[in-house]
């Protein structure tokens, strides 16, 4: 197989403007006659559903939630990013294309992120228009902040709860081609099959999650918008119903994975606090502008942190990574939180967290808002009140979400925080079109593995997902289905259809009657711990070879012991569980299996064989730059096809963010 990325000639700064500028159109009475079968309805599903339907095709959208407004896009907390300089502090679409490469390690498709830098602006613009309420400055314009690894500020944000307000603009645009009949929603319906014929997906098998029936839905082409796998770690910051069924199945159908082992652990979360947590909860990255990270030099320091004097403490980011302080990338502070716990210079009972404390933000906000105020000579608890409240004005819902989770206040102590499993970079492979190695199968959002490398930089997720909804899909899959007009519409009374609903009904069927003893829960926290503590932040040869041992039995196991309560022709929570954790230890093994062929350290891919003498990751370029996409043979079996990474308009060059 030889992967064709079709990336268009030119400069850098041309390609997607050439390709819009010539790709084929599909004229709107042929696109009445198309049908699109979307899956996902977050910022990438929900952009996409509604873009197409406002052009005319005939959308069908698939969610296992209740409602749209589930999808777990709602999350996102901090920011989107743009490169539209309102600062005025040097940014441009370059820079936001250096930066993400730089930030992704150098293990990314150059002309996709620039793509996806060029149109960052008219997302916003679009959100806008949407009504979605960004955060303004005194002066009218949006206003901007930092996240880690830039110099810049252009991160636009609506409090501390982006995501949710994001996700209402293109939902209320979802809706309304559902009122005019453009697109028709199926909630509380879950992808388990992707019908391919010829090599061409021509539709999908759902299950209809509230009775259990099994549904054929036939279409032009199938959007992916299934969100991320960190779920395989059982505790992330990712919604519980999480999951990479949608992706896997297509995978099992002849989608390559791209990248599996590519996972990120973000820096900014509440630590573990007991056995039987089943979640974990995200702390926004944006408060690492205001916010310092420290811990004690003293091993074992037991005192209250405000006890704690300033020449006895480590600010450990601002003193080895100067130029970037506190906004370094998320792989950087999390490995460095990590090596602190590990000298044994972590706080709180598990000694398994750092200090994210906001005093100096307190104290300077508090100074600059008595000054605007005209307030002479005010105390030191006058300047705390009124930089409690600017604080609080920036990022009040998650400070409140903190004292809820932990009873404490972060306005009078500092936050307690420590790394956990947040997005994943890897992903079905696409080429520049978003189209998977099955043709008609398109990926968009976090299910694919195009633009973030080996580490996301925090604000850019919510940026992809709509750039591939809103701004690439719809010259993309029109440039493709130009083709389609000739070609007769496939009906669910196709023996393909048939052959595809009895593979899924003989896999509920199989699971149900396994009749074991072990609830599925406890199978994915098993495998959670296997791939935390051997595939998690740092990996190595022998754990990972042990891993894939661990996970192969774990799965024998599964098929032998695994017990689900009900029967398959109701609502039945415990066998779609367990379904999507079969699933998740498949791609588990694959995901060990991709870590331990990479011999090198990038990104979030941390080898502790490949380092540099400063602890920081070390890359094997000549060895490695590729995306590593692979292909199932059988079980326990894959094929490595490799997709070379060219870099024209940025040279190689070992990250420093000094």
């Amino acid at each position: 197989m030889i992967l064709e990325s079709k990336i268009p000639e030119g400069s850098i700064e041309s390609k997607w403007t050439q390709y819009k500028g010539h790709c084929k159109l599909v004229n709107p009475p042929n696109k009445r006659k198309m049908t699109i079968l979307v899956i996902g309805t977050g910022l990438a599903g929900a952009s996409a559903a509604a873009t197409l339907g406002e052009l005319g095709y005939k959308v069908k959208a698939f969610c296992f939630q209740d409602s749209p407004r589930r999808a777990h896009s709602i999350a996102a907390q901090g920011g989107i990013n743009a490169a539209k300089n309102y600062p005025n502090d040097g940014d441009s679409v370059f820079r936001l294309f250096y930066d993400t490469i730089k930030g992704g390690d150098y293990r990314s498709r150059e002309a996709n992120v620039h793509r996806l830098a060029e149109v960052s602006s008219n997302i916003i613009d679009q959100c806008v228009a949407q009504g979605v309420p960004f955060a303004r400055e005194y002066s009218g314009l949006l206003s901007n902040r930092s996240f880690g690894g830039t110099q810049v500020q252009r991160t636009f944000y609506a409090a501390g709860q982006t995501g949710q307000q994001l996700l209402i603009g293109a939902y209320q645009a979802l809706e309304r081609q559902i009122a005019i009949g453009n697109v028709t929603m199926y909630n509380r319906h879950e992808m388990l099959d992707v019908v391919v014929k010829d090599g061409k997906a021509v539709g999908i098998i759902v299950r209809n999650l509230l009775d259990g029936k099994i549904e054929r839905f036939a279409g032009t082409a199938v959007l992916l918008c299934s969100g991320g796998y960190g779920n395989v770690f059982y505790l992330s910051t990712n919604a519980m119903g999480a999951n990479a069924t949608a992706a896997w199945k297509a995978h099992n159908k002849g989608a390559l994975f791209a990248n599996p082992c590519f996972t990120q652990i973000h820096p900014t979360c509440i630590p573990v606090s007991g056995e039987y947590q089943s979640k974990l909860t995200l702390m926004s990255e944006s408060l690492r502008n205001d916010g310092r990270i420290w811990v004690p030099k003293k091993k074992g320091d037991e005192r209250h942190p405000a006890d704690i004097p300033e020449d006895e403490r480590d600010y450990y980011l601002e003193r080895k990574y100067p130029a970037f302080g506190n906004l370094v990338p998320r792989d950087v502070a999390s490995r460095a939180a990590k090596e602190q716990c590990d000298t044994g210079l972590g706080v709180g009972t598990s000694k398994k967290a750092v200090y994210l404390d906001f005093g100096s933000a307190i104290e300077r906000y508090g100074k600059e808002k008595a000054h605007i105020q005209d307030i002479h000579n005010p105390s030191i608890d006058k300047i705390k009140e009124l930089g409690r409240i600017v604080l609080s004005e920036k990022y009040g819902n998650l400070f409140d979400m903190y004292m809820k989770i932990t009873g404490e206040n972060p306005y009078l102590q500092p936050m307690r925080i420590y790394p956990a499993v947040h997005y994943t970079m890897g992903g079905l492979w696409v080429d520049y079109e978003l189209q998977s190695t099955v043709k008609g199968l398109y990926v968009l959002g976090e299910a694919n593995f195009s633009d973030h490398g080996a580490n996301r930089l925090g604000a850019s997720s919510l940026m992809q997902g709509l750039a591939d909804g809103y701004f690439v899909i719809p010259y993309t899959l029109g440039n493709n289905l130009a083709q389609e007009i000739y070609n007769k519409p496939i009906s669910t009374d196709d023996p393909i259809f048939d052959i595809s609903e009895k593979a899924v009904r003989t896999q509920i069927e199989k699971l149900m009657n396994i009749k074991g003893k072990t609830s599925a829960d406890t199978f994915h926290k098993r495998l959670g711990k296997i791939m935390w503590d051997k595939c998690g932040m740092a990996r190595n040869e022998k754990n990972l070879k042990e891993a894939i041992i661990e996970i192969q039995a774990l799965k024998k196991e599964f098929w032998q012991d695994l017990k689900i309560p009900g029967s398959q022709n109701e609502f039945n929570p415990e066998l779609e569980k367990a379904g999507r954790i079969a699933d998740f230890i498949e791609l588990g093994e694959l995901m060990c299996i991709d870590a331990l062929h990479r011999n090198e350290s990038c990104g979030g891919h941390f080898r502790e064989e490949y380092q540099t003498p400063e602890g920081e990751a070390l890359r094997q370029d000549e060895q490695f730059s590729y995306v590593a996409a692979w292909h199932r043979k059988a079980e326990h079996e894959w094929e490595l096809f490799k997709e070379p990474l060219v870099f024209d308009s940025i040279k190689l060059a070992q990250r420093n963010y000094k």
